[in-house]
């Protein structure tokens, strides 16, 4: 039998899942599984954007599209980043992809060469490292502690630098932690950036919206360090802010050359975008806009149920995030004990296991993004369902002994 390609071994099955592939074989077993593992609304897609999307399809817009994505959509963007952001991109400088991820794919593959350094801050999205490591890059890990709010230090980015470093990727409000910057502190970091002017940045604002506390104004770091702006790319989508994850669509606005090389990148890997999932993301970008500001309110009402109760679980402590749907509980206060069933905790990885065995409460351990001792949870789901996940989760805690 011919061998697969070696590439196969930097690209390991991600922790997220893994776990919910195991959670999906419980429940389908009897088990009546909570999984608080996917980063995916539960909410419904706007009915204006599903419209939109039909009418497209029944007017005939079922051929194949432009590489970087029709005109209409690049056109909502641009407004976007100009209304949102405070950016200004000329039309060639926005593209279209599949969903967020292949834009930040596309990104990795067109400004990487082989043995180039890219800095991620830690923990982080496992998709960067990966990403980084097919395109025959090395990836750098810049670890962002607790004790600084999971955010990164310009001091730890700066000695994260070397001579082959050529990309910083920088993933704000932060998945897994939920964490976010304020403009003073983007100010920091654009200040070691500003020192390295081979250093490219992708700015992954996916969960722009979704920032709770009204004292906080998320900026992205383009706009507040505009005399950057030539080599930053700004990737955003309609995935977390509208609930259209199926629908597959991401976009980014940036330096012109990189954003034509992106685009020949995906080119040579998918072409274009669903024109009906198009139509759809322009209704959504240009729509009626009240319905984001309610679902924040909602997660932000999710958030604080879930930090209380696991705050209140024996052995754990958990930090309020500024934003996303995630929070990334310390669990320090439960390594070396064992569970009720008699499994042995030494690792993040045996608590999620044990957790999901037992209590049948899916989550992800935080090694799979870079840190212990840790969890991740998603609060993308009911209120009525978070609860009784933190109860089981106080109910597994407080059963350890040993």
């Amino acid at each position: 039998m011919p061998e697969l390609a070696q590439r196969l071994g930097t690209a390991p099955v991600a922790a997220t899942v893994a776990m919910t592939i195991r959670a999906r074989a419980l429940r389908a077993a009897g088990a009546e599984v909570i999984s608080l593992t996917i980063g995916e609304p539960d909410f419904a897609t706007p009915k204006h954007a599903i419209e939109a999307g039909y009418n497209a399809a029944l007017a005939g817009q079922t051929k194949y599209p432009p590489q970087d994505g029709t005109p209409a959509l690049k056109e909502a963007v641009q407004r976007k980043f100009r209304r949102e952001n405070g950016l200004d991109f000329a039309l060639d400088q926005i593209m279209v992809g599949n969903g967020g991820k292949q834009v930040i794919y596309d990104a990795v593959m067109a400004s990487v060469d082989p043995g180039d350094e890219v800095v991620i801050p830690r923990p982080c999205w496992t998709a960067y490292p990966l990403m980084t490591t097919l395109a025959g890059g090395v990836p750098v890990s810049v670890n962002c502690p607790e004790n600084n709010g999971f955010k990164l230090r310009a001091e730890d980015l700066e000695a994260a630098i070397t001579a082959r470093t050529k990309l910083l990727v920088l993933n704000l409000p932060n998945n897994p932690t939920g964490a976010a910057c304020t403009k003073a502190e983007l100010g920091e970091i654009a200040a070691v950036i500003r020192a390295h002017p081979r250093l490219w940045v992708i700015a992954d604002d996916m969960y722009e919206h979704l920032v709770y506390d009204e004292d906080f104004a998320l900026v992205t770091l383009a706009a507040a360090a505009p005399d950057l702006a030539e080599r930053i790319v700004t990737v955003s989508g309609v995935s977390k802010t509208y609930a259209m994850t199926g629908w597959r669509i991401g976009f980014a606005g940036g330096p012109r050359a990189l954003i034509k090389a992106m685009v020949n990148m995906q080119g040579q890997v998918t072409a274009g975008v669903s024109t009906v999932g198009q139509a759809a993301a322009v209704a959504a970008l240009d729509g009626p806009q009240e319905l984001v500001a309610e679902r924040r309110a909602i997660y932000r009402r999710r958030r604080d149920l879930v930090v209380k109760m696991l705050n209140e679980a024996p052995g754990i402590t958990c930090r309020k995030p500024e934003g996303a749907f995630y929070v990334y509980p310390n669990i320090g206060g439960c390594i070396g004990r064992k569970s009720a069933g008699g499994r042995l905790i030494e690792t993040d990885q045996d608590f999620a296991m044990a957790l999901l065995e037992e209590k049948h409460v899916a989550s992800v351990h935080g090694a799979g993004f870079g840190m212990s001792p840790y969890l991740r949870i998603s609060y993308a789901t009911d209120e009525a369902a978070l609860t009784e996940a933190c109860r089981r989760i106080a109910a597994f805690t407080a059963g350890l002994h040993g």
